[in-house]
Parts: structure tokens; C-alpha cells; sequence
């Protein structure tokens, strides 16, 4: 990776599984952090089967596992935590998920293995975190959209809680674990010079991320509730059906948008009343005011309401699917998808970075490898192995 690379030079260690910590460890690598994958040498990390594949080949695991070098080591031998503790001892971050108590029982827990190397930023990230009542449970994305409060407020008044159809609260959590990842490397690199243990519950981050919802019923004792695609904060705010059957995202969250919406609709008439001046009052009065702007929408084809709205300077999206992201000129003025050329796929489509650095820019360097591909690079390469030992601790199911 180029020096210029904002992570160059920051060893990071991956050995969780699934998607929350993985993916916070993709996002290091993608901004040049040299990663070492670690999976089991019989089970792999389970995302490798997750989702469609393609000749036997899961295709998320292609983004998941893009930027690193993917090694096996069996945690629960001896022979094997041993290795483990050597490529600690080299490392600046390790990012684990196991059930608490685990490490700890194999020996790799936080106080063996900061002994090792007083420098090493250990990521906990757990569903539920390393204590509480709850510690112990199997925890997964969708019991943190769950709990947080994401379901009960998601969805059509009279219809049931609603989850949403991707991991959010694994993908909200990985952001969340790189951040605190960045802050334990600054601190360390900054003056405290030792590093730390970073306990991450993913049924968490939802909580912070879905706002004031805790304060609300704190000081008001209200309960959010379930609007479908409305807001309780301002309104008109839907999605509407066009003339060409397609459909359009309409927002009001600021007040100047709102009046433009209204006379750009041809009902200029409601702005003068008193409920119109301000989002939560236009909130309660979101029957009357969608009927307008769907009305209005109903009656032209998607392209006419866009360039509609962009001369009346109002908020309006299309609703669109993966083929849309794929063929809209804003997503490829900013790379937001990019190609790369692939050992099994040749040439490859996935989500580039996630954001542009002027000075330290990050790139693909490669997609998702197969499992033990760099074992010789890592454990000889790096470790000193050789490879009659390599050899032998494949025969032993330890690598």
C-alpha cells in the first residue's frame, strides 16, 4: 500500500467473524492498514457462505474480505494460540467477537496478551457486551435493531414492528468500532503510549443513532410511533408514485423547502395558515399536505417532477434500486462504485471507499481471498516458520 495512505504502517489483526467487526476492520484496510485475517482451518468465517454466490464463491465475502491477507489458525490448540500470541506481539490493533470469556479461556485474553505487547488497541465487539445479564447470549445484528427501538418505530401505523432487510445495526456498530479503534490509536500514539481494550455491545450504537428518543420520553414520557415513511417532524415527507409508475422521495425538514413545495404543488394557500409554521405543527396536518404533493406528483412522470423540483430548489430524490446506483452520473462522478480486477471473477463491480482524503487517500488493493491463502507469507514470512513446520501443523488441524 502507498505510504500516503492515511492507516500505513498500522498492523491490524481480524479475527472476528461475520460482519460488525470484520467490517470495521475492512474499513481500516481499505485506507492502507496491513490486515491479517484469522479464520478457523475446517469453518472459515461464516460470511463466506452468507448470501448469493457465485460458482461457490460468496460474493459478499468479496467485500468483506477485500484488503486482506487471509490465514488459518485453529485459537483452541495450544500450538495454535501460541502463533497467535507471536503475530500479537507485532501487532497495533486485533478485533475479536467471540462469546466473552472465550480468549480468556484459550489464554488470549486482554491482560496475557497486553503483557505480550503493552501497545496493542483490543476491540471487543460483542452483541451484548463482555458484562451485564446478558453477556453470555448469541448476539446478531437484528436483535440490536430490535432492542434499540429501530423496529418499534419502523413501519406502517397498523402494521408490525419492521426490521430492516440488511445488517444496519452490524454496519452502524463497524463505523462505530473503527472510530473508537481511531481514538485508541491516537491516544496511544499521542502521549499515553500503552494501549487499551474497547468493549463495543452492538445493541448499543442504534440507541445513539436513533436520537432523542430516550430524552423525549424522559422529560415527556412519549413514546415514538410508527408513521411508515412520515415523520413526526415535519411534513409533507413521503415517498410518491409518478405518472411513469415509478416513485420519488420528498423531504420538508427545513421551512424554507416546505413553502417551496407547496407552491411549486399549486396550494401556496396553506402557508399562511398558522399550523404551517413550523415542522411538528405541519406533522399533525401530513394527511392534507401529502394529498397535495401526491396529486401534483401523480400527474407527471418521474424526470418532469425532478427537474420540477430542482428549479423550485426543493428537496426530491428518486427511489431508486441497485441498477439505478449503478447507471446514475452523480454515483460515478464520485467513483462511489468502482471495478476491480479479481483472481476468481476477473473484472469485479463492488462499493469503492467510503470517502474521499485529499492527502491520504485509501483504494482496493484486492477482493475477498480463499481461506489460508497467505498462511505461507504470514506464518513463514513474517514468523519464521518453515515449511516442513507449516506443513506439519496442517496435518495437525492447527492451521
Amino acid at each position: 500500500m502507498s505510504p500516503r495512505a492515511s492507516m500505513h504502517g498500522v498492523r491490524v489483526i481480524d479475527c472476528a467473524t461475520l460482519f460488525a467487526g470484520p467490517m470495521a476492520a475492512t474499513i481500516l484496510g481499505d485506507f492502507g492498514a496491513d490486515v491479517i485475517k484469522v479464520e478457523h482451518p475446517a469453518k472459515g468465517d461464516p460470511s463466506r457462505g452468507h448470501g448469493p454466490q457465485k460458482d461457490g464463491i460468496g460474493l459478499w465475502w468479496k467485500i468483506l474480505g477485500r484488503n486482506k491477507q487471509t490465514v488459518t489458525l485453529n485459537l483452541g490448540r495450544s500450538r495454535g494460540a501460541e502463533i497467535f500470541r507471536d503475530l500479537v506481539a507485532s501487532a497495533d490493533v486485533l478485533i475479536e467477537n467471540f462469546r466473552p470469556g472465550t480468549m480468556e479461556r484459550w489464554g488470549l485474553g486482554p491482560d496475557e496478551l497486553l503483557s505480550i505487547n503493552p501497545r496493542l488497541v483490543m476491540a471487543r465487539v460483542t452483541g451484548f457486551g463482555q458484562f451485564g445479564p446478558y453477556a453470555q447470549r448469541a448476539g446478531f445484528g437484528t436483535l440490536a435493531e430490535s432492542m434499540s427501538g429501530f423496529a418499534a418505530m419502523t413501519g406502517d401505523p397498523d402494521g408490525p414492528p419492521t426490521l430492516p432487510p440488511f445488517g444496519l445495526a452490524d454496519g452502524v456498530t463497524a463505523l462505530t468500532t473503527a472510530i473508537a479503534i481511531l481514538m485508541a490509536l491516537y491516544r496511544r500514539d499521542t502521549g499515553a503510549g500503552s494501549g487499551q481494550v474497547i468493549d463495543l455491545a452492538i445493541i448499543e450504537p442504534l440507541v445513539t443513532l436513533l436520537g432523542a428518543q430516550t430524552t423525549v420520553f424522559d422529560q415527556l414520557g412519549l413514546l415514538p410511533e410508527r408513521m411508515g415513511n412520515r415523520s413526526g417532524n415535519n411534513a409533507p415527507r413521503n415517498t410518491y408514485q409518478t405518472a411513469d409508475r415509478k416513485w420519488v422521495a420528498v423531504s420538508t425538514s427545513a421551512q424554507s423547502v416546505a413553502e417551496r413545495v407547496l407552491r411549486l404543488v399549486g396550494h401556496p394557500e396553506v402557508i399562511d395558515e398558522p399550523w404551517f409554521a413550523d415542522g411538528t405543527s405541519r406533522a399533525r396536518h401530513a394527511e392534507e399536505l401529502d394529498s397535495y404533493v401526491a396529486d401534483w406528483i401523480a400527474r407527471r412522470t418521474r424526470s418532469e417532477v425532478i427537474e420540477a423540483f430542482e428549479r423550485a430548489e426543493a428537496a426530491v430524490a428518486p427511489v431508486y434500486d441497485v441498477r439505478d446506483v449503478l447507471a446514475d452520473p452523480q454515483y460515478q462522478a464520485l467513483g462511489t462504485v468502482t471495478t476491480i480486477d479479481d483472481e476468481d471473477f476477473g473484472p469485479l463491480r463492488m462499493p469503492n471507499v467510503m470517502f474521499r482524503m485529499s492527502g491520504t487517500p485509501g483504494a482496493i488493493r484486492w477482493a475477498g481471498r480463499s481461506v489460508g491463502a497467505d498462511n505461507e507469507s504470514v506464518f513463514c514470512g513474517r514468523l519464521g516458520l518453515t515449511a516442513d513446520e507449516l506443513a506439519k501443523l496442517r496435518e495437525a488441524g492447527v492451521v
